[in-house]
């Protein structure tokens, strides 16, 4: 008997025309009864993951690599960021209508997986420098591929996955999917997110200290492996024949309905029920309803607004801090790691105990409600990171401004020296400094007059007095030598762009060590890291070497003169010293010209906690609203224009960023918090008159005949074992 209902099962598969209503719907009631989590959704699940390791682990390294690498200043590499970011959200509009109108969902995800494999790759080769690519045009145009391949797969993702269930006998085991689909997100965010800065960081090639090429390649084999992963679960999707060009029909509708109400007088209950004699009342409900969804999505790209620039401006902020945790370092970009770390555990926490908890007091229990908190805690979260920025301002070196000069005075001798500067007295230690860095300029210059205490240091060249044109907006410094103070030069006392410490040497060498190869070598134990070789000249002035923050032994010509020096993240360094081989002198002292960072970067993680919590609060309950609110014929067109507020959202901060209102960060940060409040305060209103959709059941014809031509899928066929 199993055996005879089995067959009878197949027969109305393959051949539905032949069998009588009543046996198809009896078949349909024992599927229902068999029906099973579909095996098709793990290829989804786990494609995702691949890909979503390939973008978050690129985007993390990306600001830092617009910035340090390609030398795009600040708000520029910020500007870049996001407009790839805003590219990234738009183009699911068009990988929307691709899997609705034209390819599918399966064809279009794999067709633009390629782009987005070959944008990674373009990336990874415009970081190898031995190539002699152009490096920003290569990278502009791989982030360009980036942006069509990431684009144009989102919205057909998460609603492929969704087609693989049957609804609503399978709503639970839907909500689960997107529970696990966001869980894979994050988790491929989360690994990436941490190990692509080990790799910029940690690794060296081609000569820099940084490779960001490796870093960058790690992503693209990723993407790599999630297209042949996708393509490995193909025998087992349900696949959802086309229903026709969607956006074209919904675009001649509208139009239809406009101008008819613009010609006739007759009155509708809705302006569209003007094209019902047309299009017919199916397609005019689906836009109705597909409107009012839209309509709830036009507060909510500031949300992204916030969201995003943990990868652009809460990095830089963290380039300002120290990030030493015992022996470990960590980098700037790694604090990104947080974010999806937390989602990790935030999404079981919430799904088992917040939700029930909150939903027994009707707080947090329809998707609108869920939506607004997330967006109240996103401005909460920028609040908090205007009030670290409030402390952090307190760390940032002084630099030298318009209307103001900055002098240093650096003892290369071995010997104390007092000096008279524009009628105040100083004394200068040996291999120290003096500095003023607030000094008042007139009509572009500062006038200093010094006069020089004669020393037993000093030579019979010495020269006892004389004056110095500071110019303003920079900073001088001076080299006291035993033949008086006659070296200047300016110096840079900003902080390195990645935070990482910076070293320069002044060394005087008497006439005898000019003759010599001098060097000043740092060692860690026995390794040695850098070699800075010094001219032939009495004074020695290198450029600034950007170092890892470490402990070094730091040998001048090979003598081990400084032990166990520590350089920290965001210190710039001068090394101080002299070498007069004929009196068997020879001294180093390492003077902190700005200090390094002293504020820690886990002063950020309560902003990283509060917008973690209202990401999972706004962003898997949004695409769970989009999905379950829309159509079954625009579920893929929904997703992209929930997507889309992520791009507008980006454009919001390049608009800011680009027209910078303000010259101080925390003002932005205010101002951003400002504007989602009022969004939110917007958005809550508009939840009060919002009409949920209940969602339809699915056609018995459609899980009978689930593949195309009367095939059935595999993963839906009965398992007898």
């Amino acid at each position: 008997m199993e055996e005879e209902r089995k067959l009878s099962e197949n027969e109305i598969r393959d051949h539905p025309e032949e069998h009588s209503d009543v046996e198809a719907t009896e078949t349909f009631l024992i599927l229902l009864q068999k029906l099973k989590y579909p095996k098709s959704v793990f290829f989804i699940i786990s494609n995702e993951f691949c890909e979503r390791f390939s973008f978050y682990g690129m985007r993390t390294v990306l600001t830092l690599y617009l910035r340090n690498v390609l030398n795009y200043a600040d708000s520029s590499a910020t500007v870049i960021y996001h407009l790839f970011t805003m590219f990234v959200y738009f183009f699911p509009l068009f990988g929307a209508i691709l899997a609705d109108s034209i390819l599918g969902k399966y064809h279009t995800i794999f067709y633009v997986s390629i782009i987005y494999a070959v944008g990674q790759l373009l990336l990874a080769l415009s970081a190898v420098p031995p190539l002699g690519l152009p490096p920003r045009e290569f990278a502009l145009v791989g982030l360009f591929l980036i942006a069509i391949g990431s684009g144009g797969i989102k919205p057909c993702v998460s609603a492929f996955g969704g087609d693989q269930f049957i609804l609503p006998q399978q709503e639970q085991q839907l909500s689960t999917f997107f529970s696990v689909f966001y869980f894979s997100i994050n988790s491929g965010s989360l690994i990436s997110s941490f190990l692509t800065p080990i790799l910029r960081s940690d690794v060296t090639c081609f000569g820099d200290k940084t490779c960001y090429s490796l870093s960058f390649l790690i992503p693209a084999i990723l993407m790599s492996i999630s297209i042949v992963i996708f393509m490995l679960g193909k025998p087992l999707y349900k696949i959802v024949d086309l229903k026709g060009n969607v956006v074209v029909d919904v675009t001649k509708c509208v139009c239809y309905a406009i101008k008819k109400k613009i010609q006739s007088k007759e009155k509708v209950d809705h302006w569209l029920d003007h094209s019902v004699d047309k299009f017919g009342r199916k397609l005019v409900e689906d836009i109705k309803d597909t409107l009012q969804v839209l309509k709830m999505f036009l507060p909510l790209p500031i949300f992204w607004a916030l969201f995003d620039q943990q990868g652009s401006r809460w990095t830089i902020q963290a380039t300002r801090m120290k990030g030493e945790v015992g022996n470990f370092l960590i980098q700037p970009d790694q604090m990104q790691v947080f974010n999806p770390l937390l989602v990790v555990i935030f999404i079981p926490i919430f799904e088992t105990c917040i939700y029930p908890i909150f939903s027994k007091i009707r707080l947090l229990n329809t998707p609108l409600k869920k939506l607004t908190v997330g967006g109240l805690l996103a401005a909460l979260s920028f609040v908090i990171s205007a009030i670290v920025e409030i402390q952090l301002e307190k760390t940032y070196p002084i630099l030298p401004t318009t209307g103001v000069a900055q002098v240093r005075i650096f003892n290369t001798m071995n010997c104390n020296v007092m000096i008279n500067i524009n009628d105040k007295t100083e004394t200068i230690n040996s291999l120290d400094f003096w500095e003023d860095i607030n000094i008042k300029t007139t009509n572009g210059f500062a006038n200093l007059s010094y006069s020089l205490n004669p020393t037993d240091c000093f030579s019979e060249n010495f020269i006892k007095n004389g004056k110095k044109f500071i110019d303003e907006a920079k900073a001088t410094s001076l080299a006291i030598t035993p033949d008086g103070m006659n070296y200047e030069y300016t110096d840079n006392v900003a902080k390195s762009k990645n935070g990482f410490p910076l070293v320069r040497g002044l060394i005087y060498l008497s006439p005898q060590s000019e003759q010599n190869n001098s060097s000043l070598i740092f060692y860690q134990e026995s390794k040695l890291v850098e070699e800075i070789k010094l001219d032939k000249t009495n004074i020695n002035r290198t450029s600034l070497h950007e170092l890892k923050p470490d402990k070094y032994n730091i040998y001048l010509n090979e003598k081990p003169l400084l032990q166990n020096v520590e350089l920290k993240l965001g210190g710039v360094y001068t090394i101080v010293g002299y070498d007069i081989p004929e009196k068997s002198k020879t001294e180093l002292s390492i003077v902190t010209v700005t200090p390094p960072n002293s504020m820690h970067l886990f002063w950020l993680l309560p902003q990283y906690i509060v917008i973690t919590m209202a990401e999972v609060l706004f962003s898997v309950t949004g695409l769970e609203f989009a999905f379950t609110q829309s159509p079954s014929s625009m579920k893929s067109l929904m997703q992209s224009s929930w997507l889309l507020t992520v791009a507008f959202g980006n454009l919001i901060v390049v608009i800011i960023a680009e027209v910078s209102f303000f010259s101080r960060q925390v003002y932005e940060f205010f101002l951003f918090a400002g504007l989602m409040l009022i969004f939110m305060i917007l958005f809550g209103i508009m939840t009060m008159f919002y009409k949920y959709t209940d969602i339809p059941e699915t056609n018995e014809e459609e899980i009978v005949l689930e593949g195309k031509n009367g095939t059935v899928n595999p993963s839906y066929k009965n398992d007898e074992k």
